[in-house]
């Protein structure tokens, strides 16, 4: 298959106080040295924190950027997958990626690396960053990747992130997937995922990307 170097973009992206994550962080996702074009839009969660005024100071030097939030009241029990509900709407290309603001700050030619190797023809792709650049994990069918997903995004107040051996432990860093595909993405995300089946979900992805 022939790559597009050139594919058009939507990040999507959800915070909830991380402020100074975003403070950090956004400016490196905003300033893409990519010939392509792409937009980020960002989901605020409801955030108590400075993030409304972050977002403010940021959309006045950056027009890639584009905020909206999830109205109050709202539990935060689902929250997470409402906001990429909301963020994909608001999306106007083809080429999604759901992305985490809770990261080092990425390296200028990320999406160009995203777009060199990318392969247009699976429907989802699993993106890992590392010590020697990202990682793609391409799967045939959304469905093939739920116990990527289940596992990653379950319903849990906190989620430890780690970054040695995150392949292999299928901790990925971000979705790449096409936009009509977005919604079968979300239906694995904050699920109640019982210890045992959990279990059951941490050594299938171990083999899979070990012998894979």
């Amino acid at each position: 298959m022939k790559y597009n170097n050139m594919q058009k973009f939507s990040i999507l992206i959800t915070v909830y106080d991380q402020a100074a994550a975003l403070e950090s962080n956004l400016p490196a996702l905003l300033t893409q040295d990519y010939e392509g074009d792409y937009e980020v839009i960002v989901v605020d969660e409801t955030s108590t924190d400075n993030t409304e005024d972050v977002l403010k100071l940021l959309k006045d030097t950056h027009p890639r950027l584009y905020t909206t939030f999830l109205p109050k009241p709202n539990r935060r029990i689902t929250r997470k997958k409402l906001a990429f509900n909301i963020g994909v709407k608001a999306a106007k290309y083809e080429w999604v990626i759901l992305s985490k603001i809770g990261k080092d700050p990425l390296a200028e030619d990320v999406l160009s690396s995203i777009a060199g190797v990318l392969d247009e023809s699976s429907p989802l792709t699993l993106g890992y960053y590392g010590r020697k650049g990202i990682r793609l994990q391409a799967f045939d069918d959304v469905s093939d990747a739920q116990a990527h997903i289940r596992k990653a995004e379950r319903r849990l107040r906190k989620i430890r992130d780690y970054h040695r051996m995150s392949y292999r432990f299928g901790r990925y860093d971000f979705i790449i997937t096409r936009k009509d595909h977005v919604y079968d993405v979300l239906q694995y995300f904050e699920q109640q995922v019982p210890w045992t089946t959990l279990i059951g979900l941490r050594l299938k992805i171990f083999f899979t990307n070990l012998f894979g």
